[in-house]
């Protein structure tokens, strides 16, 4: 029998641990997948941030750093200056660790232009804490900390993180992408691909978001959260390529 395909050597063969309908299994094996392709696995190192980014350091078969909430930006930054000059150096983080607690650690990461990679998944909320509101929760969206909607005169508007660092002027590439399709996911694995390319020749900052769901704190079904994401999520943070030299 012609196999057709199997998991990712550069992933370890555990049970996923995520909740039903989150996409954060399918951003790891992407990120698996690039690792394989590029053969940078011996040389690799992950800086975890703090949230369900934590769940993915049992899948990763690189080494794996976990930083303190937010500043999974200043690990790298240090990690990546230190250590041998072709390691590759990634960090992964949810909105919550990079768009609140850690949004100084990654715009001065950004504006230094680092030369190491951020895979950031936004679900709009704080996942693994109990869904609290999220710098990245849409307006009118339900929380734990806003159980009658997020109101902007109230918290202000949602972050849009790739607008924001495109105001600087080091980042190499700056992407906002899917995990809602098929297609989308094959566009989401090109841009992880190239924004580890883009370190391995020594580019700069490259950062990918991915846009994600959260069935379970967003009270959805996993279905029903793919099509919130498409009708509602997706549109308040359009996909595009943001910055690309």
């Amino acid at each position: 029998m012609e196999k057709v395909y199997s998991v990712p050597s550069t992933k370890h063969e555990v049970v996923g641990g995520f909740c039903p309908g989150c996409l954060h299994g399918v951003v790891v094996k992407l990120v698996c997948e690039v690792q394989e392709e590029l053969g940078i696995l011996d040389r690799t190192v992950c800086v975890v941030g703090v949230g369900c980014c934590c769940i993915t350091a049992r899948h990763w078969k690189c080494d794996v750093m976990n930083a303190p909430h937010g500043r999974a930006p200043a690990v790298a930054t240090g990690l990546k200056r230190m250590a041998p000059k072709d390691t590759v150096v990634y960090t992964y983080q949810g909105d919550g660790d990079l768009a609140a607690i850690g949004l100084s650690e990654i715009m001065y990461a950004a504006n230094r232009g680092e030369n190491f990679t951020v895979i950031f998944v936004n679900n709009s909320t704080y996942g693994m804490t109990g869904g609290q509101m999220a710098p990245t929760t849409l307006v009118g969206m339900k929380a734990t900390t806003a159980p009658f909607g997020r109101k902007a005169e109230d918290v202000g508007y949602p972050l849009h993180m790739c607008e924001i660092l495109n105001q600087l002027g080091a980042p190499t590439y700056l992407a906002r992408v899917s995990c809602d399709s098929s297609p989308n996911v094959i566009k989401t694995k090109a841009a992880i691909k190239k924004a580890f390319q883009n370190q391995i020749d020594g580019k700069g900052f490259s950062l990918v978001e991915i846009m994600s769901a959260c069935p379970t704190n967003w009270g959805l079904s996993p279905l029903d959260s793919i099509k919130f994401m498409r009708e509602k999520t997706m549109v308040e943070f359009p996909l595009g390529v943001y910055r690309d030299r």
